[in-house]
């Protein structure tokens, strides 16, 4: 009786199993594509936030090409005027059919339109005043004020909408995280609760095969016995299939999200390019073309904005380049770190040939690496050194194998940091010296962090202030 009892109780256990399997996919599945959705909102509302700098951009830059023409008169300068007349109108809309889903960026989109408009009205009539009273009735109409009080409103606006978007880009990004942290519950509770219902499942079939082992003497009850734990076992190999196809396709989901927000980086980081080339060129064109007619103070703001155009030039090649490395494919091979370095040393040494620069490269073990990424990844930790020993007289810099660590490590006699912001290391734009005292773009560290990191190694740090720095890092 009380073997039937058991045997009766088997459909309902599997039952019960496939209850909570299906209903732990469904619970993971409904936390991954709320994740999804948290993303895409995040990518909608900076992809807002870049519309609507765009768009006072080419406001500015049809200004600034409406002020090339009134003090020269010369008809290409009014190309970029042009352009921006021809294309904003459709820009603004863009912006509009983004904030759909929201009342009060529509009515500043409105507001936005009217302005621009209104602006682009005033910049029509200084170029058409230019054209027929000349310069002095140009500036004539251009001194009135109109253009500059509709300008701050256009700004007034449109930082309005900036401070929209931002306070929905903290909301969207608070809910984000939360949905990351739901997801990974569900699947780790999925995963919990699978293997759990396996080992339910296991312990089942094999107290059936101790039960049976026990109460059946002959052979043919102890070769049914065996026959009945292959089959448990065989079940049990399939939930294990199955745990692992979930688990691979829940990876894969995750993946996909990686992959599409590091595609959004790359564009919005390509895309910042020809404002910057705009400003930059402008720039370029009253310092060449119009020194004699600025004052002192005036060329060097214009130094000044063009120093500022290509340090973000700079930093957003210094983005790209983490970005690159993070979509490139790993070509690895057996290679010599040592000469690497010494390679990259040879290379610093004669791009400051007017330093006391003395390098120590010491040959370790080989590695089985991809050269072009350690390369880059040596290229800052050495390039870094260089740097931050820039105010020594005699910098001092080692790489070489530490056997204790079983790791490859630079030195050097630098400015050094407080350990209490090591943390801070190798996250892109976290800086612990002020640009005064060291010029860079903050991406360097995180490069080799990512590096070391797509290698399946580690890199880890340890300085004290004025007293240099020290790096580790493995490559797997």
């Amino acid at each position: 009786m009380a073997r039937r009892s058991a045997r009766s109780f088997v459909p309902l256990a599997l039952l019960v199993a496939l209850l909570v399997v299906g209903l732990n996919t469904w619970f993971a599945v409904a936390a991954v594509r709320s994740l999804l959705q948290s993303e895409s909102w995040l990518a909608h509302t900076w992809e807002v936030m870049g519309q609507n700098s765009s768009i006072m951009a080419e406001v500015t830059t049809a200004e600034s090409a409406t002020r090339g023409f009134l003090i020269t008169g010369s008809q290409p300068l009014l190309e970029p005027y042009q352009a921006v007349e021809g294309s904003l109108g459709g820009d603004i809309q863009r912006l509009k059919s983004l904030t759909a889903d929201n009342p009060v960026q529509q009515r500043n989109s409105v507001d936005l339109r009217v302005l621009a408009a209104n602006r682009m009205g005033v910049l029509r009539q200084v170029i058409e005043a230019r054209k027929t009273l000349g310069f002095a009735g140009a500036q004539a109409v251009a001194s009135q004020g109109r253009g500059a009080r509709e300008m701050e409103k256009l700004r007034a606006v449109s930082m309005a909408m900036g401070n929209e978007e931002r306070r929905l880009l903290v909301k969207r990004a608070n809910q984000a995280r939360h949905d990351g942290v739901t997801a990974l519950f569900a699947v780790s509770l999925a995963c919990v609760m699978d293997l759990l219902m396996i080992a339910f499942v296991t312990y089942y079939f094999v107290h059936e095969r101790t039960l049976r082992l026990a109460s059946e003497d002959d052979a043919e009850r102890l070769a049914v016995a065996r026959a009945e734990a292959e089959r448990s076992a065989e079940e049990v190999r399939v939930l294990n299939a199955q745990l692992e196809l979930r688990v691979r396709e829940r990876t894969a989901e995750l993946e996909a999200t990686n992959r599409e927000l590091e595609a959004f980086s790359y564009s919005v980081s390509h895309d910042l390019r020809a404002p910057l080339r705009t400003i930059d060129g402008f720039s370029l064109a009253l310092e060449e073309d119009y020194a004699e007619a600025v004052d002192g103070p005036g060329r060097d703001y214009i130094r000044r904005v063009r120093a500022g155009v290509q340090r973000m030039g700079q930093l957003i090649d210094s983005l790209l380049q983490l970005s690159r490395i993070t979509r490139v494919e790993l070509a690895c091979e057996p290679i010599d770190v040592g000469a690497i370095a010494q390679h990259v040393a040879d290379t610093l040494q004669e791009e400051n040939a007017a330093r006391m620069l003395h390098f120590q490269i010491v040959s370790g073990p080989h590695a089985f690496a991809d050269p072009k990424l350690v390369q880059v990844a040596l290229e800052n930790l050495l390039g870094n050194a260089v740097k931050f020993t820039g105010k020594q007289p005699h910098a001092d810099i080692s790489f070489g194998w530490d056997p204790e660590s079983s790791a490859w490590r630079v030195s050097d006699n630098g400015a050094g940091f407080d350990m209490q912001y090591a943390h801070k290391l190798f996250n892109a734009f976290n800086r612990l010296h002020g640009d005064k005292d060291f010029k860079g773009s903050g991406i360097g560290l995180a490069t080799v962090a990512r590096v070391v990191r797509r290698h399946g190694g580690r890199i880890w740090a340890d300085s004290a202030v004025d007293h240099g720095a020290t790096f580790w890092f493995t490559l797997g």
